[in-house]
């Protein structure tokens, strides 16, 4: 069982930054690839950013492409999400999950094994 703990989620103005944290304690984090996932109100999840464990292979989908960062620090056991540019569409619940496919940069939710609580992240106009 891996624990996931997101922070760093808030209310940021349009064209603001935020950086998300997902921290996995007493985990062995680098076994696993790790992807961040936001669901507004009314609508499906979907994947915005995943990361392999060494990040060789990242995905970003294409809404987010050129204003989010995803990176991770294994020896912190630590992932992050920078977000920048920010827009109103950005808003959501954000989730971080880890799937045991290390090698993989997934954007499909079903291959994610452990997720988070979730954090919310507000953009207003």
């Amino acid at each position: 069982q891996v624990k996931l703990v997101e922070s760093g989620g808030g209310l940021v103005q349009t064209g603001g930054s935020l950086r998300l944290s997902c921290a996995a304690p007493g985990g062995t984090f680098s076994n696993y690839g790790m992807g961040w996932f936001r669901q507004a109100p009314g609508k499906q999840r979907e994947c915005v950013s995943a990361i392999s464990w060494a990040g060789g292979e990242i995905y970003y989908a294409e809404a987010v492409k050129g204003r989010f960062t995803i990176s991770r620090n294994n020896a912190k056991n630590t992932a992050y999400l920078q977000m920048n540019t920010l827009k109103p569409e950005d808003t959501a619940v954000y989730f971080c999950a880890a799937t045991s496919d290390r090698y993989s940069a997934t954007s499909r939710d079903y291959e994610y094994d452990f997720w988070g609580q979730g954090t919310q992240v507000t953009v207003s106009s």
